[in-house]
């Protein structure tokens, strides 16, 4: 697994690029993901990891650059969702895809992998089975 390029968030809104030692661009933030590789933002200042906020940051800068219309009833499905969010909505999307049951014990968080909230698997007792076969 290729290193995770830290990129720190300075008061200032600049994004400093410790990896290459140079101030990136959100555009520069894409392509680095774009290439395969993982970043980690930080802030400056409080250490906070707000890597999901700069990349929805970033996505909404694509957004707005983009030429083609964007599909207001898509948005609408989101901001209707249980959560009124993307991410939100994209997890019931995938749940629905896997036919499984939606995780509702606590919030999802940055470090939560696929296929995390996936019920842990039990052991099968058949129902057959006799106490008196141990004795």
């Amino acid at each position: 697994m290729a290193d995770v390029r830290i990129i720190k968030r300075y008061q200032n809104r600049k994004l400093y690029d410790t990896h290459q030692s140079c101030y990136v661009t959100l555009e520069e933030i894409a392509q680095i993901i774009r290439d395969g590789n993982e970043i980690q933002v930080i802030d400056n200042k409080s250490k906070n990891d707000i890597t999901y906020i700069t990349q929805i940051q970033l996505l909404f800068d694509q957004e707005k650059k983009s030429t083609k219309l964007g599909n207001v009833d898509l948005l609408k499905r989101v901001i209707r969702s249980n959560e009124g969010t993307f991410t939100g909505y994209i997890s019931s999307l995938e749940h629905t895809a896997l036919g499984i049951e939606p995780a509702r014990e606590e919030p999802a968080t940055e470090s939560t992998t696929f296929g995390s909230n996936l019920p842990s698997a039990e052991p099968v007792v058949p129902t057959n089975f006799q106490n008196s076969t141990l004795n």
